[in-house]
This record gives structure tokens, sequence and C-alpha cells, in this order.
């Protein structure tokens, strides 16, 4: 496993309070075990060119790996084995890597669901959510407004509506990436999540909370899309009326009101990262440790620059592509 040394014992459930907001403990060690092994024990290691770059010990946790290029297999994947979906299946919205992961566990089970993106969503998410199995409908100008429209079609087909960052479940998922990094050898000072609907950022720092108190957990939004930060600092749910970044996977108008609750206690600081400094990021990944992120995937190298000086763990969330994308942000 990467960064565990051989005959190193996996990672107890700690032993102080098993439920974390509505995210158990219990549960991330059991979804360690059922989540597809394809998603599991991803590669984690210091970058000697980032550290020495960047000036501090920069550890990659690489999601990118996998069939869906992502870290939300995780999360979709430990949901199917606890809910019964109905005869009509499932339906979520999702700027794309959600709607992959969902379709992945859906196709693997002979569960049918429908995919809500925004109209102008990434062309290659939608033609892999598609690949996957889902029936994919582009509605809205955005993510929040294709929600919107998720939900409606959900109560009038009897339909589950899946609402990444309101279920539990996904966030235990998504906590499994902190189990795996508690297993390696030399202690961290920071974690750098990038922050969407919070489901990732909540299961992590449920789990470092409790397993690794002195780990300080920082959720990264971009600064064209705020609603998280604001809300976070508030907190209540704030929303914004519009929202400009190149990062669609973070990018959130509308926050929901269960992530926000499930951070409470689990995440010491949000901070921002504007689109050139998530540009920056990408082709530093690119050229110094041969990934291709997404500009949501790539937001916690950029925010190395709030931990001088600490061994920050980076979680490389997505790798989602296309061609266009690839000629224009890393040339």
């Amino acid at each position: 496993m990467p960064g565990q040394s051989p005959g190193t014992p996996a990672t107890p459930v700690p032993r102080l309070a098993s439920v974390v907001g509505r995210i158990s403990l219990e549960a991330i060690a059991e979804a360690s075990e059922l989540i597809d092994p394809v998603f599991r024990d991803t590669p984690q290691f210091v970058s000697e060119p980032l550290s020495e770059l960047l000036g501090a010990t920069v550890v990659l946790k690489v999601e990118t790996l996998n069939p869906i290029r992502s870290f939300k297999g995780r999360g979709t994947d430990y949901l199917l084995h606890r809910i019964e979906p109905p005869p009509a299946g499932l339906v979520c919205a999702s700027a794309g890597n959600f709607g992959q992961g969902l379709a992945y566990a859906c196709r693997k089970r002979g569960v049918r669901v429908t995919v809500f993106a925004a109209e102008n969503a990434t062309s290659l998410k939608v033609q892999r959510m598609r690949a996957l199995g889902a029936e994919v409908v582009l509605r809205g100008k955005d993510f929040d407004a294709a929600k919107e429209h998720a939900r409606a079609h959900a109560a009038a087909t009897n339909a589950m509506f899946v609402e990444d960052g309101q279920v539990a479940a996904i966030a235990e998922g998504a906590g499994t990436i902190a189990l795996e990094l508690c297993r390696m050898a030399e202690p961290l000072d920071v974690v750098l999540v990038p922050l969407g609907d919070g489901a990732l950022v909540s299961g992590i720092g449920a789990w470092m909370k409790r397993a690794m108190p002195s780990v300080r957990v920082v959720g990264v939004v971009a600064s064209g899309a705020p609603a998280m930060q604001l809300s976070w600092r508030a907190g209540r749910v704030v929303t914004t009326e519009s929202m400009s970044t190149i990062a669609d996977g973070i990018a959130v108008r509308a926050p929901v009101p269960e992530a926000l609750e499930d951070m409470k206690g689990t995440v010491d600081d949000v901070v921002a990262v504007d689109d050139d400094e998530i540009r920056a990021a990408m082709r530093l990944l690119f050229s110094h440790a041969g990934l291709a992120a997404e500009a949501a995937g790539a937001a916690g190298l950029a925010a190395v620059k709030h931990t001088p000086g600490m061994r920050a763990a980076v979680i490389v969330t997505g790798g989602n592509l296309s061609d266009e994308q690839m000629r224009a942000l890393l040339p």
C-alpha cells in the first residue's frame, strides 16, 4: 500500500466519539472494506520537486487513476451498499464527476440513474456519464439550477433524489481517503481539500479529527465561487447570485445545509484560490508529477501557499480534462 510500511496494521477506528455530526467513523471504516477496490488505496507520496518549488512538504494523494478519474467513486459505491433504490431508480445533479461515480455504481448493480447537468457542462464529462449508462439531461444555466430540475424530476417519477453533500454515506465513503492518509509513516500537519458540496471535506475532517486531531483540515474554494467559504464563516447558508470559475467541480452557488452542519468541528479553515492560481497548479502537477488534473482537482495544490513549511496533503480529486482543456490550460 502506498505510504505504508510492510506489516503496518490497518488503521483502527478511533475510540473517541464514534459519530461526528451525521458521519459515523465505523461507517468510514466499513466503507474502506466494502467499496470497489478500483477506488481504494490510491497513491500517496511526497513530491520532492513540488516540495522544493513551493516551500512545503507536499504529499500528493492521487484520486485520478481509476475508471472515472475522480474520488467520487468512493462515496457513490458505498452509498449503493447502504440503500435499496426504488424501481424508478436514482436521480442526481452533477457537474460530471459525481454523475460518473453514481453511474458506475448503478451500472454494476443494474440500477437506473438519471443525471441532470448544466447546459454548459463539460462535454467530456457528459459523454462519460452516458457511456457509463446514465441518462443525462442538460437543464439550467449552472449546477445549482440543474439540481432544482433534478429534484423536480425525482418527485414526478418516484425516483430517489441523491444530493451530494446531503447524504451521510457519500461523505463516509469519501472519508476513506483520510483513513488511508493516516497510514503514512510520517504525520501530516494539514490536509488541503477542494471544497464543492462538502462531502469530501466533511468525511476527511470527521476521520482526521478523531484519528489525528493535530492535523488541520482546510477546504479550498475557487474565489469566483465563494458560497461555501462565505457560508462556513457565517455559520449559515449564504447563496450567491452568480459564479465564475474554471473549476466546475467546486462551483457551488447554493450550499447544502447538511454539509455545512457536518463541517462544524471538522474543518479548521476555508481558503480561496483564483483561476490563475489554479491554472498554475494544474501546470505544476503536469510538469512535476505527470498528473493531468482538472481545475477543481488542482485547487488543493494552489492553496499550498497558505501552509509554508508544513507537511501538507494535497488531494488531487479529479482528472477529467477534455482535449480542448488540455490544450488551453496545459500548454
